[in-house]
């Protein structure tokens, strides 16, 4: 299986910044073949970006669509409209929750477009700090999970990928506030052990896992040999051309 490494740009980057930075990174990343290097840039960078990306070594993802595939929905671009352009869709990042109040409903019908659209989405789930502490974090993950996939069959899951981003933990510089490899571990098993359950032990093992939650270069490496964990979807150190580069050059190392 790939290692995939996700770079998050948010909302970082005009077109022109958003061009400059890809071209410095194609410039300094050789091609990989064991890891597949995506980045995610703002909606405007799109269109432009994905003429100017060398698809051999990596992928371009949108970081959100409506799952309506045309219509008067003012303001949204639709999946439809991205297909070609992209290869992935971040959808349900902890943002997108709990910032603009999208529920699993919303995120069930945003995984089918994309797949609908041959696009691969990368599902998000992940608790809040209120969550764990009030030990909730089992029953947030089973509830994203099931919810998100709701409406994908058995011969589609292999286009997902989930990845687990701990909302406690994101955009966090402090070490006690950082999710520990062992948390990590324990996520991950439980999200093999629901896939399972609803798709078959097969699925559960092939299906790629990826962990979310301020990492850098310095804890990149024990984030990927966490058994279970097959990728990174990276935020803050994505925007950081040195850093993003020795996160994917990790990722390799890690991956020989």
């Amino acid at each position: 299986m790939k290692t995939y490494i996700v770079g998050n740009w948010k909302l970082n980057f005009n077109v022109g910044e958003a061009s400059i930075y890809l071209h410095k990174l194609q410039r300094k990343m050789p091609n990989y073949r064991d890891v597949e290097v995506v980045v995610a840039p703002s909606a405007v960078a799109l269109q432009p970006l994905s003429l100017q990306i060398d698809r051999h070594k990596m992928k371009l993802a949108a970081q959100n669509a409506f799952y309506r595939d045309y219509g008067a929905y003012t303001g949204e671009i639709s999946f439809a409209q991205l297909r070609g352009l992209v290869d992935y869709c971040i959808i349900g990042h902890s943002e997108r929750r709990h910032i603009f109040g999208e529920d699993d409903k919303m995120i069930q019908k945003k995984v089918a477009a994309a797949i609908r659209n041959k696009i691969k989405p990368i599902l998000c789930i992940g608790e809040t700090e209120s969550e764990r502490g009030f030990g909730e974090t089992a029953d947030v993950i089973r509830d994203q999970l099931v919810g998100g996939l709701a409406d994908v069959s058995e011969e589609d899951i292999d286009k997902v990928l989930i990845a687990y981003e701990p909302v406690w933990a994101i955009s966090s510089t402090k070490a006690a506030k950082m999710a520990s490899p062992d948390e990590v571990a324990e996520v991950v098993d439980l999200v093999r052990s629901v896939l399972g359950e609803l798709y078959g032990e097969k699925v559960a093992k092939e299906t790629a896992v990826l962990f979310g939650g301020s990492v850098n270069p310095s804890n990149a490496g024990a984030y990927l040999t966490v058994p279970g964990v097959n990728g990174l979807l990276i935020g803050g150190a994505s925007l950081i051309l040195s850093e993003f580069t020795d996160i994917i050059e990790t990722a390799k190392r890690v991956r020989a």
